[in-house]
């Protein structure tokens, strides 16, 4: 088991690295480091209350959906970042470009990731025409985080399924 786990992360640090590393433009930097604040604390929590006081029914409905997923989302990120401390790539992979300040909280799971698809899937499950942007939206958030230095793509692809999973619990409990 050890083996197969000691692989995945080879894997994973090859994936890390070539974006991370072997990606870089003026361009893509500067588009990633705006793009990451999509999935921000201010960004998703001012973002949905503005969406639940303004938008007209049923949309508001949907916004209030996705205001319920953000905060439910919260608490297993938490958790898991809690009980399954894992540093950071930068600090384990001295290479790492690291473009903004280091954070002091675990890798694992990315809460930007979380956070962004958390508020998105309710749209996505009641407006099936947004799925493409929306799924692109919340995607290049989550390869920001790597881009960024911030997160392996483990913690990426973790915080897709919590906070995609969390959105569609809140829209069929609330249906």
């Amino acid at each position: 088991m050890s083996k197969v786990v000691g692989w995945l992360h080879e894997q994973e640090c090859t994936v890390f690295r070539f974006v991370n590393l072997r990606c870089h433009s003026r361009f893509l930097t500067s588009f990633f480091s705006w793009i990451t604040h999509v999935g921000g604390a201010r960004m998703t929590v001012i973002g949905t209350l503005l969406l639940c006081m303004f938008l007209p029914s049923p949309s508001r409905l949907w916004a209030i959906q996705s205001a319920c997923a953000l905060a439910i989302s919260h608490f297993p990120v938490h958790l898991i970042k809690k009980h399954y401390p894992r540093h950071r790539p930068y600090l384990s992979i001295p290479e790492t470009k690291m473009l903004v300040h280091p954070l002091k909280d675990h890798s694992f799971p990315s809460g930007h990731t979380t956070a962004v698809f958390s508020v998105l899937t309710p749209f996505i499950l009641h407006i099936p025409t947004l799925f493409t942007p929306l799924i692109a939206l919340a995607s290049l958030v989550g390869l920001s985080r790597i881009y960024l230095g911030h997160h392996y793509p483990s913690d990426v692809l973790v915080g897709v399924l919590l906070g995609g999973g969390c959105g569609v619990l809140v829209s069929i409990l609330f249906s």
